[in-house]
């Protein structure tokens, strides 16, 4: 079962457990994904320590299709966020769990 983690949700994590208002939790929230973006987008990379690091990487065009219609259509150059996680990530993932 697939569970989504929603701004709300981090809102109100920070309400209940560091005691600001869901006003003040909520522009923390967003300025703290802002400021990753816009680090992303101007740098290119942005590491947190012990979490992992996201970096853009360019895509070249290429030639796509569809599998339905077998209609071949060109698909454009762009730039794509990676997530590389950190070693203590992965080792927090991978520990095996007394269930």
């Amino acid at each position: 079962m697939r569970i989504n983690l929603t701004k709300k949700d981090l809102v109100n994590v920070v309400y209940m457990q560091v005691g600001f208002s869901k006003q003040i939790s909520e522009n923390l929230i967003e300025e703290f994904l802002s400021l990753i973006m816009l680090n992303l987008k101007e740098e290119k990379i942005v590491k947190l320590s012990k979490f992992g690091t996201f970096s853009i990487r360019s895509k070249k065009s290429r030639v796509g299709r569809n599998p339905k219609t077998k209609e071949k259509k060109e698909i454009s150059k762009r730039n794509v966020v990676l997530f590389n996680p950190s070693k203590e990530f992965r080792n927090y993932i991978n520990i095996k769990n007394d269930d």
